[in-house]
């Protein structure tokens, strides 16, 4: 009874919960993933998921064009998302900033799903035809809080004496902006991009209704391939695209402290 009541009593004890989850809910299915991809049909060790995969162009094409729309959508998140990010940062009217900030945070109540019907919605309603420039504008209009938001956490933890020195040495606001502030907030663009491409590549929901299932992502031939029990191939491709997240992660800023004081110059 004692060793139970020290156990419960343990603050290692509250991480079991977690770490039952984590097993059940990320470890498992990854390994499985893993295992399904490098095997066949019938169980026996293969690596013919992958070479079909580089074998059918459509397949190729088709992932490297969702890589094409994902860089779009994060540059257009970020030509979009750091000047309000900026402004919400400098706006001396604190209502005003509040205001800005409810907007932004208003859509994300509602299902990503619900955002885009209504998107489709108000292409209707305007006349704009469905298809590549929808998917794209679906696109940003989902993910950009996500860019907002980073951005402008690192300016607002930005130390101004630095700010504060350029203008002392002469520089005008413009060599403010580019040699001190820009490269100060670069941990948070970093981190939107990350929070905007790595979702990006792997949406289908968004593709199939602003396009009319005319445009195919990488995402929808995954979710293609396991609607048809395909479940070999499937796991394979989804292993490609888990390698290809990861290899993005290898651009987040190495120093945690600097990043969360507001970053370092590059």
């Amino acid at each position: 009874m004692k060793k139970l009541q020290h156990f419960f009593s343990s603050r290692k004890s509250w991480v079991l919960p977690y770490l039952i989850f984590s097993v059940i809910f990320v470890i498992i299915p990854l390994l499985l993933i893993v295992v399904y991809a490098f095997t066949d049909d019938m169980g026996h060790l293969t690596l013919a998921n992958f070479s079909k995969f580089f074998a059918h162009s459509e397949s190729v094409n088709t992932f490297v064009y969702s890589i094409g729309i994902a860089i779009l959508t994060t540059l257009g998140c970020i030509l979009l998302g750091y000047p309000v990010a900026w402004i919400l940062n400098n706006s001396k009217n604190l209502s005003y900033s509040r205001t800005l900030i409810m907007l932004f945070i208003l859509p994300m109540w509602v299902n990503i799903l619900v955002r885009t019907l209504a998107t489709v919605a108000l292409f209707d309603f305007c006349g704009l035809p469905l298809g590549e420039g929808a998917l794209i504008f679906g696109m940003i209009y989902n993910f950009i809080p996500f860019m907002i938001y980073p951005i402008y956490n690192t300016l607002q933890k930005m130390d101004r004496s630095y700010i504060e020195a350029a203008q002392d040495l002469g520089a005008n606001s413009f060599q403010v902006f580019w040699k001190v502030i820009f490269p100060l907030s670069m941990p948070g663009v970093v981190s939107g991009i990350m929070m905007v491409f790595m979702p990006t590549i792997s949406t289908f929901a968004i593709a199939e209704l602003l396009t009319m299932n005319n445009i195919k992502l990488f995402g929808t031939t995954i979710q293609e391939n396991i609607n048809n029990s395909l479940w070999n191939y499937g796991a394979a491709l989804s292993l490609i695209m888990l390698f290809l997240i990861a290899a993005t992660s290898l651009f987040t800023p190495e120093n945690k402290d600097e990043s969360e004081r507001g970053g370092g110059v590059w």
